[in-house]
């Protein structure tokens, strides 16, 4: 991977870039500001965020959380330029859905897919919103690198269940709290940020803005309780051959603690 592309997964991460803590949360002000950058400069952003990969360091072909595939009906929650629905649509889904903040990225993924030979159905909307997706409908709704952008976590996990068919699966990947609030400085890693302050922050990069908020382990999975799921598994640990296959300064810092985190959730 591009160290450019890491430098962009790590403002996902640890605060290593100028950020500036925010008075309060005006959910369409954080729509409008994050779509803004997703229009325009975020396609970079993409690259070790699309299946197989997880995120830094995890990948599906080792965890093998989804299984076959085959005839299942799935839907991504974030999907992007569609490179992940083209992972699922290779591996014979019989139906792909999408939805995305970004009506660019909604734009881009409808000519990568098609370009694919591939059909989905991709809707441009945020994610805590109802926008017509049916209910009781998909054998698996994933997100990779996404949930983590929603103003509403719990009212995103209730929509998601809604989404999926009783016993049906919910996979979900984003940058785990603690690659959060530590730092690498020359051959030491530094805790810059308590782990339990969950306020919304604005992060300049690449000329843009984005708003993001830090959220707990806890804080997901206790979302996920009470939404109606229960956690089938969780994954954080580094894949040590890939770490391996990569020489950059982030595989110090994932030898050490986790960048990543992925829950495999089921609806009750």
């Amino acid at each position: 991977m591009e160290k450019q592309s890491l430098n962009r997964i790590h403002v996902i991460g640890a605060r290593e870039f100028d950020s500036a803590a925010t008075d309060g949360m005006d959910k369409n002000k954080v729509h409008q500001t994050n779509s803004s950058y997703w229009d325009t400069q975020g396609n970079d952003f993409l690259g070790a965020i699309v299946l197989p990969l997880y995120g830094s360091y995890i990948s599906e072909e080792k965890c093998q959380l989804f299984g076959d595939v085959s005839g299942k009906k799935v839907l991504e929650i974030g999907c992007g330029n569609g490179e992940s629905l083209q992972y699922q649509g290779e591996r014979n889904a019989s139906e792909l859905w999408g939805i995305d903040l970004s009506a660019k990225q909604i734009e881009k993924a409808s000519q990568h897919l098609t370009s694919c030979g591939l059909s989905a159905k991709l809707i441009c909307s945020p994610m805590e919103e109802a926008c017509g997706i049916p209910e009781d409908y998909f054998d698996f709704v994933y997100s990779i690198y996404a949930i983590g952008w929603t103003t509403d976590l719990e009212g995103t996990f209730r929509r998601i269940a809604s989404y999926l068919k009783e016993d049906g699966v919910f996979i979900f990947s984003w940058s785990h709290p603690i690659h959060k609030c530590v730092v690498a400085e020359s051959d030491r890693l530094v805790f810059k940020k308590c782990y339990f302050d969950e306020s919304w922050y604005s992060v300049s990069l690449d000329e843009a803005v984005l708003t993001l908020s830090d959220r707990k382990l806890s804080t997901y999975v206790n979302a996920l309780a009470r939404a109606g799921f229960v956690i089938e598994q969780m994954i954080e640990e580094s894949d040590e051959a890939i770490i391996q296959s990569q020489d950059n300064d982030a595989t110090h810092k994932a030898k050490m603690l986790p960048l990543t985190f992925v829950v495999k959730a089921r609806k009750l």
